[in-house]
């Protein structure tokens, strides 16, 4: 009879090495993140590199179409009109203002471009107004992202027919916890647009927000869901808590970084195939904490100056970061009259982006921070549901 290895339990499924699951149990995943810290980003690490290039990371931008008011009481947001946190709510931006943002987008080397507004639910009078910015933005080569609250499935159908790739629509935490932060729409409500999204033949982009006070427990619980999802998210954000001044959950205990760390390793071994992106939380990150997030299999990152309505790394920060870890950004291919999400490659780099990288090494001088950044300022936050986007 041969040893167990104290490093491999027999009651730790090997993760990676089997077809995708959907029946993972709270047990399983507890036993992930209880590992020891290095077999853990080991085992995340070998899993990430079967199914991606570990050097590459997956860059979007992500703008404010619409900001604050939103009806809702989610307790970590700023958009929440019943929290005094000094968003004030705005209207749907224009067509052609959204089109001038995602060329600067593109332009910084963003391949993903996100639109989100904080409503509890668009009406359908908004529908055509949105489709025209994802035609628009399509068009421009870049892949299409959107998040506007809970969709009824005629409206993620109209959205998929504009050439929406990708509906970001959270879960937020465990289901333990969920009433406990929102109790002005259901978790089912949540699953419900889920299905929408898939049914129009949508990807989804599902994740949720980590340091609200939850146990490592309640945590597992998180991801098992998201793992349990009839299926995978195709991108999973993590967002790390950005305490906001007037929201409920200000002043909570920060998360311990390893903590963070120990999620996007057990989203990578849950949920192999999929895009796991560092989200909020990232402006308070430090650039080491953030290289072990990429050693542990997170390969997508918002990117620009501001995220929501709480600051996120500038341009240069990040440029200057992939440049020392050896990353480079990922660039898509992008069917922007068929709309064939099936087609959407992810492949080699971009060697634009590169090459401006490369340039401003060579000169001795970082990125401008202000260089083709979208502005998504104070008055430019983002959907509700998302201070913790995907």
């Amino acid at each position: 009879m041969s040893a167990v290895s104290p490093l491999r339990p027999a009651t730790v499924p090997p993760a990676g090495d089997a077809p995708l699951r959907h029946d993972w149990s709270l047990r399983e995943v507890e036993a992930l993140l209880d590992l020891p810290f290095p077999e853990l980003l080991y085992r995340a690490a070998e899993v990430h590199r079967r199914h991606f290039d570990p050097s590459e990371v997956q860059v979007s931008t992500l703008l404010s179409v619409k900001t604050g008011g939103c009806p809702e009481d989610c307790a970590y947001c700023p958009q929440a009109q019943r929290y005094h946190t000094g968003v004030e709510a705005t209207k749907l931006m224009s067509t052609e203002a959204v089109v001038e943002k995602a060329k600067q987008a593109k332009a910084a080397g963003a391949s993903r471009f996100c639109m989100g507004a904080a409503w509890r639910s668009p009406r359908d009078r908004d529908i055509p107004k949105v489709a025209a910015m994802i035609r628009e933005v399509k068009a421009l080569g870049l892949e299409t992202c959107a998040t506007l609250g809970m969709l009824s499935g005629e409206q993620a159908t109209a959205l998929r027919a504009a050439g929406l790739d990708y509906y970001n629509h959270n879960i937020d935490t465990d289901p333990e916890l969920y009433g406990d932060i929102i109790h002005t729409r259901e978790l089912q409500d949540r699953f419900d647009t889920l299905g929408h999204v898939r049914d129009a033949g949508m990807k989804t982009c599902c994740g949720g927000i980590v340091g609200m006070g939850e146990t490592r427990r309640q945590r597992a619980g998180f991801l098992r869901t998201l793992a349990n999802l009839p299926a995978h998210p195709d991108s999973v954000p993590i967002n790390r808590l950005v305490q906001v001044e007037g929201t409920p959950l200000h002043g909570t205990q920060a998360l311990d970084p390893f903590e963070f760390v120990r999620t996007i390793a057990v989203a990578r071994l849950l949920m192999p195939h999929s895009m796991v992106r560092l989200s909020a939380g990232r402006e308070d990150m430090s650039d080491e904490l953030q290289a072990l997030c990429f050693s542990a299999g997170a390969n997508s990152i918002f990117y620009g100056e501001r995220l929501l309505t709480t600051g996120n790394p500038d341009t240069g920060r990040d440029l200057a970061l992939f440049a020392r870890l050896g990353l480079r950004p990922m660039q898509v291919t992008v069917d922007a009259e068929g709309h064939d999400h099936g087609g959407t490659v992810h492949a080699d780099i971009s060697a634009e982006l590169d090459a401006s990288i490369s340039a401003r090494l060579d000169a001795g001088i970082p990125a401008k921070p202000d260089a083709g950044v979208v502005d998504a300022s104070p008055d430019a936050g983002q959907r509700c549901a998302a201070a913790g986007h995907g």
